[in-house]
């Protein structure tokens, strides 16, 4: 199995959905615990919108997001705390499930992970996959 991932830090809508086109992707998989973003166009609506207009699938799976300790620990560098928090969400029934899903999903037609970090080394995208598919390919997005 492929799976990509992106992130839409510093992006823009375009670039983003060139990113998505040019690698074939026909399902985004939305794993932000909240599906809001500051970046205009990225929030769950809008973004939803704007790739239906493509003819990309949407699929948002809270349960896979970080929690907001996580969030804080990413933002603030702190990998190994990052690490520690999403593991613990990881084990919760919800995100279990949510995890299977997405791999059932991704093996159904081309998908990409999103998140908001561009690089998906401090992005729990990353710690995701190692867990829930470490045999896919992964294949990183910029945009």
């Amino acid at each position: 199995m492929r799976i990509f991932t992106i992130g839409y830090e510093g992006t823009t809508m375009a670039e983003f959905i060139a990113a998505l086109k040019t690698a074939g992707v026909s399902r985004v998989i939305d794993i932000r615990a909240v599906a809001n973003s500051r970046r205009p166009g990225f929030s769950k609506s809008p973004l939803r919108n704007s790739l239906a207009e493509e003819g990309i699938e949407y699929v948002h799976l809270r349960a896979l997001g970080t929690p907001a300790d996580g969030r804080a620990a990413a933002r603030a560098g702190r990998v190994d705390q990052l690490k520690r928090i999403y593991a613990g969400q990881l084990e919760l029934p919800e995100a279990m499930a949510e995890a299977a899903q997405m791999v059932a999903l991704a093996s159904e037609k081309p998908s990409a992970l999103l998140c908001y970090e561009r690089e998906p080394a401090g992005c729990h995208r990353t710690l995701l996959l190692k867990s829930a598919a470490p045999d896919a390919e992964v294949v990183d997005l910029y945009a």
